[in-house]
């Protein structure tokens, strides 16, 4: 599709009425009871239960995870002689920028933060005393710059024995999606995680996992169908709504991924249909192709572009072409697992190269995940919002599920 066509898209075409009763406050008591809708290759709809996608998935499928991790990512401060509250949400590390090097920091480290109730802080340093494994731990919170409508926070703690992931566990919130209109709860440390997660980093959950049980997961196994990792950390701009009229206006966030040299080579070669478990994972798979692309050229700077897929000098490589560059690349870096960022908008238009079928949740109007949607099925997005809203199906994050097929 030529690029001018993708950034005209307007966004007001993927606007859709969705009643604030449709949008799950909780998820289902049994993660995996909650309703599935399947749309088949052909087009044709039909109602299920989750769990019914261990019989549904092909026998020739491999499902592909996002095994990220949610973070305690939301921090609450007060300011001395019981002043204002400030809330600090941490969306991605500064110093050290690797995650797992900055969550195991002991004393400081810095993070890209937005902060509530900002005007009330205009200088100094925050403080707040947690108990860690019986051991008072004062925390410091500084703010060292701005950048647009975020902040870099310095935090500091008077305990070389404690980690930020410490921190993060004793003082911090699981951070909830703002569309829920509640505080978060307990339970919400359990829910908003998939069985599987393994890595920490992310500040949303990769929703569409959250149906998965390990028994559900044991029966699909059971049926010779494969599972492999990916990790995508989401980031808050998950939920930035498309303010501009037309999507070329948009700018994309940007999102740490981590694929391993082992799965790479197997994508190159497989014949298996690759199933994406929820947007991040499909963000990931795609990214990963361009990656090899950029490469083949040349041009890789640790970044995908957002418009790159759409740009006329794109090479388009098979995906074993592309692939094969990767993994060559990571040979030549002795690295065992590509990590790299992405900021890639999948819209209308755009060509899959490796993601074969995708599950997902019921996105919001008007956002980029459901012009992924949109992409993926062709543009037939409203047949399958009109069919979930006409059957009372749950929307968004604790909403229900679907297994779609281009």
């Amino acid at each position: 599709m030529d690029s001018t066509k993708v950034y005209d898209i307007r966004i007001e075409d993927f606007n859709y009425p969705l009643p604030d009763e449709r949008i799950a406050k909780h998820p289902l008591k049994e993660r995996d009871r909650c309703k599935l809708l399947l749309r088949e290759s052909g087009g044709k709809i039909s109602e299920h239960i989750f769990s019914d996608i261990a019989e549904l998935l092909p026998s020739d499928s491999m499902l592909i995870y996002n095994d990220t991790r949610v973070i305690n990512a939301r921090l609450r401060f007060q300011k001395s002689g019981g002043g204002a509250t400030i809330e600090i949400f941490c969306l991605e590390p500064v110093s050290p920028s690797d995650y797992a090097l900055n969550l195991s920091c002991g004393e400081a480290c810095e993070w890209l933060c937005f902060v509530g109730n900002s005007k009330r802080w205009k200088e100094g340093d925050l403080t707040r005393t947690v108990n860690i494994d019986g051991k008072e731990v004062t925390v410091s919170a500084v703010r060292v710059s701005r950048e647009g409508n975020a902040s870099v926070v310095r935090f500091s703690w008077d305990s070389d024995n404690v980690s930020f992931s410490d921190i993060l566990l004793a003082m911090g919130e699981i951070p909830i999606p703002p569309y829920l209109n509640r505080p978060t709860e307990q339970s919400d440390s359990t829910d908003y995680q998939t069985v599987y997660s393994r890595h920490n980093g992310s500040v949303a959950a990769p929703t569409a996992g959250l149906h998965f049980t390990d028994p559900l997961l044991q029966r699909i196994a059971d049926r010779d169908i494969p599972s492999r990792q990916v990790t995508l950390h989401v980031g808050a701009g998950t939920f930035q709504p498309v303010k501009s009229d037309s999507i070329g206006e948009h700018d994309m966030h940007s999102e740490f991924i981590a694929v391993g040299k082992d799965l790479l080579k197997e994508l190159a070669s497989t014949h298996r249909r690759v199933v994406a478990v929820g947007t991040t994972s499909v963000r990931t798979l795609e990214s990963v192709y361009h990656i090899g692309c950029l490469i083949s050229q040349g041009h890789w700077d640790g970044q995908v572009p957002q418009w790159y897929p759409y740009t006329p000098d794109h090479p388009n490589l098979s995906v074993e072409e592309s692939l094969n560059h990767v993994a060559a690349y990571l040979d030549e870096t002795g690295a065992d697992t590509l990590l790299a960022s992405t900021r890639i908008i999948i819209a209308p238009g755009y060509r899959f190269r490796i993601v074969k079928g995708m599950i997902t949740n019921f996105h919001q109007p008007q956002s980029t995940l459901l012009l992924l949607v949109s992409a993926f099925v062709g543009g037939n997005w409203r047949e399958m919002y009109d069919f979930a809203l006409d059957r009372d199906f749950r929307f968004l994050s604790y909403g229900d599920g679907s297994l779609i097929f281009p």
